[in-house]
């Protein structure tokens, strides 16, 4: 017995130490959002946009988004708006010519999902007489701030390849769920995206509010149809050396589910979707950074790797709680990090995202949306353990948009 005691003690010892180094590694790395060097714009409109926005019967909201970026800070004839209207059955088409829009109409319900509209759009904006330099994308239910074109014009001109915007909620008082949201995005876009845009790691794409350069996309191919197609284009880019940046000045919000079915519901294919990305992909990412020895492609996989890494906390921590082992728990001294080093790096992890609320200006309510959040991670636990043993269930799942806010109520 005194063996088995032995043994479980040691791999306690290894996993609490692998732990607390992916953690350390992250807290340090979240360090980095704490300083924000603001990017001038210096290039004037040179570069040409196809704008293209993914719509799933969006006759209550497609109306206020069009309306908002014909008025964007941009020459008018450097743009055009397409929206892909996917397998529509209401009047979204209708809605988007009358408001000046291109409406390109997609009717094949056996590849199902933004992915395949996108990469379908794609082949028929690049049989168009009139080609573009870049192509940004938006979901139906977004709103855009007025300098967005300028903010990625000045990226592209300076070389930047793939780039995501800052993405924020239009709705984030609207319920426990909304404002819990909210707050896991104020806090990733500032300790997560502008951290690893100022370390000069790989930023991750969020579905929307990115610009990607038409050339890029006619060399590799969108060729990213899975349940989360912005995780897999960004890890394909990765794997060839092309990491996707960051534009901190630069927003779009999107309504965020308001009930805690509908978060369950599109969460799950958010999951469903890493798990088989990272399935197919992790492999790759981690062999080209050890090869080629760039932190960034690590980093990637970190990524790609971090739910199952969760699962494990998770497993363990419950396997450990069971008082019958008598194993002394989660002993700071059980790890290869100096103690001082554990309990500074834990401390640090806690305040991180107070001070990204702080640091980008959010309003005072918001900062109660960090009470919610450990009672918000739990409902993810659900999410992760049964998208783990789901992740072949690649049917996309659509979300309702019901407010149709205006940008003038956003930016009062």
């Amino acid at each position: 017995m005194s063996e088995l005691k032995e043994i479980i003690e040691g791999l306690f010892i290894g996993f609490t130490s692998t732990v607390g180094v992916v953690s350390t590694y992250q807290t340090l790395v979240s360090c980095a959002g704490l300083f924000r060097k603001k990017e001038q714009v210096t290039h004037e409109p040179q570069k040409t946009f196809a704008v293209l926005v993914a719509a799933h019967n969006e006759s209550a909201v497609i109306a206020p988004l069009i309306e908002n970026l014909k008025k964007l800070d941009y020459p008018r004839e450097m743009y055009d708006i397409f929206v892909i209207c996917d397998n529509c059955t209401d009047n979204t088409a209708e809605i988007a010519r009358q408001h000046g829009a291109y409406a390109c109409e997609r009717f094949d319900t056996s590849k199902r999902g933004k992915g395949f509209g996108i990469e379908w759009m794609l082949e028929n904006l690049w049989a168009r007489p009139k080609q573009y330099d870049a192509v940004v994308m938006f979901d139906a239910d977004n709103l855009v701030e007025k300098n967005f074109l300028r903010v990625m014009n000045d990226r592209l001109c300076k070389g930047a390849r793939v780039i995501q915007g800052y993405l924020d909620s239009k709705n984030p008082f609207d319920s426990w769920i909304t404002l819990s949201y909210a707050v896991t995005y104020w806090f990733t876009n500032r300790m997560w995206q502008l951290a690893r845009h100022n370390l000069g790691l790989p930023n991750t794409l969020g579905g929307t509010g990115l610009c990607i350069e038409s050339n890029l996309l006619k060399e590799m191919g969108w060729g990213a149809t899975s349940l989360t197609e912005d995780l897999e284009f960004a890890t394909r880019c990765i794997e060839r050396g092309i990491y996707p940046t960051w534009a901190h000045d630069t927003k779009v919000w999107d309504e965020k589910p308001i009930d805690l079915k509908a978060s369950m519901r599109q969460r799950l294919r958010w999951m469903q979707g890493h798990y088989d990305v990272a399935g197919r992909y992790i492999g790759s990412v981690l062999k080209n950074g050890l090869l080629k020895r760039k932190l960034g492609m690590l980093d990637a996989a970190f990524y790609l790797f971090q739910p199952m890494y969760v699962l494990m906390v998770t497993m363990m921590s419950i396997l450990f709680l069971g008082r019958f082992l008598e194993i002394e728990m989660l002993m700071p001294a059980a790890t290869i990090l100096p103690t001082w080093l554990v309990y500074g790096s834990t401390a640090v992890f806690y305040m991180l995202p107070l001070l990204a609320l702080y640091l980008d200006k959010v309003p005072w309510k918001g900062y109660f949306g960090l009470l919610l959040l450990p009672f918000f991670f739990l409902t993810w636990l659900p999410i992760m353990f049964y998208a783990f043993f789901t992740k072949k269930n690649q049917v996309w799942s659509h979300t309702s948009h019901t407010r149709a806010i205006r940008i003038e109520e956003i930016q009062q």
